[in-house]
């Protein structure tokens, strides 16, 4: 017996439909789909949010040096007028030196940012901003679940769907 559903399809299209639908249940919150579909869902998506609670604290922050280029009142970049060794003159856009606080991930942190792209794709939120699943899954997700030992995910049966007669469902966050 096999560890997994196969869906009746190639599994190129399995993990493409099954990416698509757990990248959609973890932005917008709920899914309908076929009971199967769901039940696979939600294996994923559980281990996902577990990852993303054992790892959320797990980075350090760290004060860098950046360079970033200054812009007038308009928004465009400021030039400046250099001379070069042999007198030819041009423009350079004159830079200013900030001081910046970055997160600097610890590596299993970042091994895990690795793995949650493997099964979550960017994408647009209601209101079309682009998303970036994994962010949304350490920012918003893992501290609201924090103190649930599990049972991320509640899957309602909707009833059998009129074309096909394919039992269907509504997976959501609880």
């Amino acid at each position: 017996m096999s560890a997994y559903r196969k869906l009746g399809r190639a599994s190129d299209q399995r993990t493409a439909i099954l990416r698509n639908q757990t990248t959609a249940l973890l932005v917008n919150g709920n899914v309908v789909t076929t009971v199967a579909r769901a039940k696979e869902i939600s294996k994923i998506s559980e281990r996902l949010i577990t990852l993303a609670i054992r790892e959320r604290e797990n980075f350090s922050s760290r004060e860098v040096t950046v360079s970033t280029a200054k812009l007038d009142s308009k928004g465009r970049k400021v030039l400046v007028s250099k001379t070069s060794k042999n007198g030819a003159k041009y423009d350079v856009v004159d830079r200013e030196i900030k001081k910046k606080l970055v997160q600097v991930d610890s590596p299993s942190r970042l091994a895990a940012r690795k793995n949650m792209t493997y099964w979550l794709i960017k994408g647009h939120d209601a209101e079309e901003n682009t998303v970036n699943p994994v962010n949304h899954l350490f920012d918003v997700l893992a501290p609201k679940y924090a103190g649930r030992p599990g049972g991320y995910t509640r899957i309602i049966k909707l009833g059998a769907r009129r074309g096909d007669a394919s039992e269907m469902a509504r997976i959501e966050l609880v």
